[in-house]
């Protein structure tokens, strides 16, 4: 009996984790995909006006720089605090009026640049160039 009790305690613990791998996925598993649209009334009144009229257009005139991702852009902005607040904050909002986006903010080792990076689903980058003109911002 000694040795059958782990033996029975090791199926009982595996066979639920196997059971699920090979398992459709239940209703509660089944991710939400959004569509790849901006919905700006996601944001009260006050937000949407600072997130598109001043934020957002703010951070476009700071960017340095712009590397094409095949699945997005990544905008490199100065290092200063006052920036990586504005980016912060345009961040937050942004997950909610765009949840399609993969919103990725990285400081470079050894005092390096602060990159925005902003990729998805296919469609996303397409999306990310018309929606923010990155063709016509400095």
């Amino acid at each position: 009996m000694k040795t059958i009790f782990p033996f029975i305690t090791a199926i009982a613990i595996v066979a639920p984790v196997a059971d699920s791998a090979t398992s459709e996925p239940s209703s509660s598993q089944v991710e939400h995909v959004s569509a790849l649209a901006c919905n700006a009334f996601a944001l009260s009144p006050e937000v949407r006006k600072r997130h598109f009229e001043e934020v957002g257009p703010a951070l476009l005139k700071l960017k340095k720089s712009m590397r094409e991702l095949p699945d997005g852009y990544e905008l490199e902005l100065p290092t200063d605090n006052k920036t990586y607040q504005l980016l912060t904050e345009w961040a937050f909002q942004e997950r909610l009026c765009c949840p399609f986006f993969d919103i990725t903010l990285r400081f470079d080792r050894e005092n390096g640049p602060l990159w925005l990076r902003l990729t998805g689903r296919p469609g996303t980058k397409e999306f990310i160039k018309e929606e923010f003109d990155l063709a016509n911002s400095r």
